[in-house]
């Protein structure tokens, strides 16, 4: 963080009352720092997306809202849903397989399916036709993909990251698989006969897959406040689910953007519904995807979780799979998990391997440093290791005596710092320091307090002289 900057921690244990809400459900806790550990005022904002212009909704913590205010946010929040319900939809669907194929379509800009009494309503634009039964049940196929970054951003995984994620399942003997943003897992497991054991639940923000879904199949749904749209019917779909009988599983697949702890906040309440419906003791499983470079913050949320060497691919990213127009050492998304990783094998086709003194399958760049005694490669290249750092690090990198640690040469010395923002103390982050609520109580001496206050109205009489 640079100085003089802000920046911004979510509070998500010290709640005394119901956050507002915005069109994408329960809004979250927020509180501005700087680098001094000063902290302002606490607000609510949205808790899917970063940029106001997708949702603009803002009030202070202490902020006081009219009756009449609330009334046109309930309003305004309300007019921002789907006008449909879903049962009304999945009629429109049962209506929609009965037509002969080369009557179906679909209109890629209303991403809507159509009956023949809608076809008027659609004269110009870009339809698609004759949907398929097989496009039916992957609706991956005919939905163009949202592409804003930081709200709602899908990438879709590739075939081959898809049979490797569900043949993965079926061989760890999971029966019951929760999707939460992963459609494409979904709608594999829905449509392919090999994997007919296992069940599955798609919860996603996108509310053009109600249209493809039964009610029990699809649930709309914000992973960032564990939200359901659709209310308690909605929720009664989810609880049931996770309640039946079988091995359940977690398959996230959030985007990048989204904040980790928050994340790992309603991982934390999915794990304990099921574990009150279930009266399971353990740990839900989970298979989370993220880019190898947040493996900081998310061992930092998630201490049981490990990162797993496999390389995820997309089919819709310019950047995040192989071939020439990928990145050179290959995607750089990886899946997290609280599955013991020696269970998880990795196609050896592909070059992984097991790693008999690490315990886990490995990429064939990986290879297993005798020091450090464990395979270290994150980004796919073979690190080296830095005795003077006494740790593996990336080929590019070279010893900064200055910095006392390994950087790219042509780093600028002393700018970073893998310890606390506010005291420099490796030992833990700015949101746990003691400085922070230290900082937060202090009070000025007497004496300091009247010398500020004598600058205040210095600082008034002065504004107000240049004024005339």
């Amino acid at each position: 963080m640079s100085r003089g900057k802000f920046g911004v921690d979510v509070v998500l244990f010290d709640r005394k009352k119901a956050a507002p809400h915005c069109p994408h459900g329960p809004t979250l806790l927020f509180e501005k720092y700087d680098k001094e550990g000063k902290y302002g005022k606490q607000f609510y904002a949205c808790s899917a997306c970063r940029d106001r212009k997708d949702c603009n909704f803002f009030q202070w913590a202490d902020e006081k809202i009219t009756p009449a205010r609330q009334n046109a946010r309930v309003k305004y929040n309300t007019s921002q849903q789907p006008q449909s319900s879903h049962k009304l939809l999945y009629h429109r669907l049962k209506k929609f397989r009965k037509l002969k194929e080369v009557e179906r379509k679909f209109c890629n800009i209303c991403n809507q399916l159509l009956l023949p009494d809608d076809l008027s309503q659609h004269q110009g634009h870009e339809l698609i036709f004759p949907v398929t039964n097989s496009m039916l049940i992957k609706p991956c196929s005919l939905l163009q993909p949202l592409e804003n970054k930081k709200t709602n951003a899908q990438y879709f995984f590739s075939e081959k990251t898809v049979q490797f994620t569900v043949n993965c399942l079926m061989k760890l003997g999971f029966e019951k698989v929760l999707c939460i943003g992963a459609p494409r897992i979904h709608e594999a497991i829905q449509s392919s006969s090999r994997s007919q054991k296992m069940e599955t639940l798609l919860l996603d923000m996108d509310h053009r897959y109600e249209q493809f879904y039964q009610l029990d199949q699809f649930c709309r749904y914000n992973m960032f406040n564990h939200h359901f749209f659709r209310g308690d019917k909605s929720r009664e779909v989810y609880t049931q689910f996770i309640g039946l009988p079988g091995k359940l599983v977690v398959v996230s697949d959030p985007p990048f953007g989204g904040r980790v702890e928050v994340l790992a906040h309603t991982l934390g309440l999915i794990t304990k519904e099921w574990q009150e419906v279930t009266g399971a003791k353990k740990e839900l499983p989970v298979l989370l995807f993220f880019p190898y470079f947040l493996e900081p913050r998310i061992l930092e949320s998630l201490p049981s979780f490990t990162m797993l060497d496999y390389k995820v691919d997309y089919e819709n990213h310019d950047k995040f799979h192989e071939g020439p127009t990928g990145r050179k050492h290959g995607s750089p998304v990886r899946i997290f998990t609280n599955i013991n990783p020696s269970r998880i094998q990795l196609p050896k086709d592909e070059g992984y391997s097991f790693c008999k003194l690490c315990q886990r399958y490995v990429g064939e760049e990986n290879k297993h440093c005798t020091i450090c005694n464990s395979c270290t490669s994150k980004d796919g290249r073979t690190y080296i290791h830095c005795d003077i750092c006494m740790r593996c690090v990336k080929p590019s990198y070279s010893h900064c005596s200055s910095c006392d640690r390994c950087h790219l040469p042509e780093h600028q010395c002393s700018l970073s710092s893998k310890g606390c923002h506010l005291c420099g103390d490796t030992g833990h982050k700015r949101k746990d320091c003691p400085k922070r609520y230290q900082m937060k109580k202090r009070k000025l001496p007497e004496c300091q307090e009247q010398e500020e206050t004598k600058k205040k109205i210095k600082l008034k009489h002065t504004s107000k002289k240049v004024s005339m």
